[in-house]
């Protein structure tokens, strides 16, 4: 009780610092969301206006004072409204946010379906042919850039074949090609991380004794070496996952995604401060939940991290 006590104030301590810094780092960023806002390259505005929708805004105010408004408004659980489409944030993050899990979703099971058989192949027919051909596909899938990945795709599938579409989002066609772009960047890493991770299970010494029991190969490798090697990997995978979410940028502007990646990039092109502030933390405050369902995963693969918890008690 007092760890998981002591672990939630470390957060929320995070969490104020994080916000500080990133609250004064999008405020000192160039440009002027009250022109944005108001439009003054295609309306005539005077500059009363300008300062009257400043001052409504408390743009007026020092930073640090604009900071305690903002966390005042935080700890009510209101992060706001959009400058631009006068919405709540939170509204704004909540409508965005199933397009992203269904982009992170899929990705993750195109790099499921690719990262599994061929790190296993990879490890159990070391230095063959077989083997060979994973670490050339990990190789060159983790040397091409994800953009780039996107771009092949939507020149051969949308423009020279025509068979699914390149942007937008509707339908489980407008899904397939941001998800192949994803997952096979992500499973190129995976493969690796898999396959050195299983080789080093199988040299282990309760692998040996297992075999001198006379334990068929195949219970050896399913219940015993396959479970071991997955605790380094979900690991690693918390620890993308979470900036998988929040990667999804760049690939959610490639393909005219409607997510929560194009829309913060929507907001700074617009200066929208608070959708982007609440932004960052919805992101933070998911990576956070996922590093702690990475915790209880890997205590439930490895008996001997639940024991050290013991331990410490």
């Amino acid at each position: 009780m007092i760890q998981v006590a002591k672990r939630f104030i470390e957060f929320i301590i995070f969490l104020l610092l994080l916000s500080f810094i990133s609250f004064i780092f999008i405020k000192l960023a160039p440009g002027d969301p009250v022109k944005q806002m108001l439009q003054v390259d295609e309306v005539s505005v005077t500059k009363e206006q300008i300062e009257a929708l400043r001052e409504e805004l408390k743009l007026h105010e020092p930073i640090y004072v604009q900071y305690w408004y903002w966390l005042k408004r935080f700890f009510e659980f209101d992060l706001g409204h959009s400058y631009i489409t006068k919405q709540p944030v939170v509204s704004e993050l909540l409508s965005r946010f199933p397009a992203t899990i269904t982009l992170t979703c899929t990705s993750l099971i195109v790099m499921i379906l690719i990262s599994i058989p061929l790190g296993t192949l990879s490890a159990l027919y070391k230095n063959k042919w077989v083997d060979h051909i994973c670490r050339l596909f990990a190789l060159v899938g983790s040397s091409i850039p994800s953009f780039w990945l996107g771009l092949l795709f939507i020149e051969l599938f949308a423009v020279q074949l025509g068979i699914l579409p390149s942007m937008g989002k509707g339908t489980i066609q407008h899904v397939i090609l941001p998800s192949l772009t994803l997952g096979i960047a992500m499973s190129a890493v995976y493969v690796r991380l898999l396959r050195s991770s299983l080789l080093e299970s199988l040299n282990e010494d309760y692998v040996k004794a297992a075999r001198a029991r006379g334990i068929s190969e195949k219970r050896i490798f399913l219940f015993h070496v396959f479970r071991r090697s997955l605790i380094p990997v979900i690991t690693i995978f918390g620890m993308s996952l979470g900036s998988l979410i929040s990667g999804t940028v760049v690939i959610e502007v490639l393909f005219a995604y409607p997510g929560i990646g194009k829309m913060v990039v929507d907001a700074i092109i617009r200066r929208d401060y608070p959708v982007i502030q609440g932004y960052v933390l919805f992101i933070t405050i998911l990576i956070v939940l996922i590093n702690i369902f990475v915790d209880i995963c890997c205590r439930y693969l490895n008996p001997e991290i639940r024991l050290k918890g013991v331990e410490r008690r």
